[in-house]
């Protein structure tokens, strides 16, 4: 869950555009903090019902969920990824311009794609256009 920072001092303009402040995460820690600041400063004369509360606390709960479940997916993406890069090694690869081409010596996986490296230590980006023999 990515939540706004709400305290400090505020960016100023910079060309007519605001400088946004980076999401941070929050925590099951840190939401239970909010959650007791809410119950501290809370109108005593409409105090909130206790079911809102645990409206809250599930409705969290459902989002810490979500995120675990996403990064679970995530390392499985990357074991795919890292199986369908090892595959590789040993076949022949032409970049995607056709100016390097050359057998595969070993494959490194990266956040952003699959780099081959060739036998010759030339790199290529594995992507579209890229000719694998």
């Amino acid at each position: 869950m990515n939540v706004e920072a709400t305290s400090g001092a505020q960016q100023p303009y910079n060309n007519g555009t605001q400088q946004a402040n980076a999401p941070q995460t929050v925590d099951y820690q840190a939401f239970l903090r909010l959650l007791v600041a809410e119950m501290k400063n809370q109108d005593p004369t409409s105090p909130m019902e206790s079911t809102d509360y645990v409206a809250q606390l599930a409705t969290f709960s459902q989002v810490e969920q979500s995120v675990q479940a996403n990064a679970k997916l995530d390392q499985i993406l990357q074991a795919s990824a890292l199986a369908q890069a090892g595959s590789l090694v040993g076949r022949e690869i032409t970049s995607a311009d056709g100016e390097i081409s050359g057998k595969v010596a070993e494959v490194r996986l990266y956040s952003d794609g699959v780099m081959a490296i060739l036998e010759s230590g030339d790199k290529i980006p594995v992507g579209p256009g890229v000719v694998i023999r």
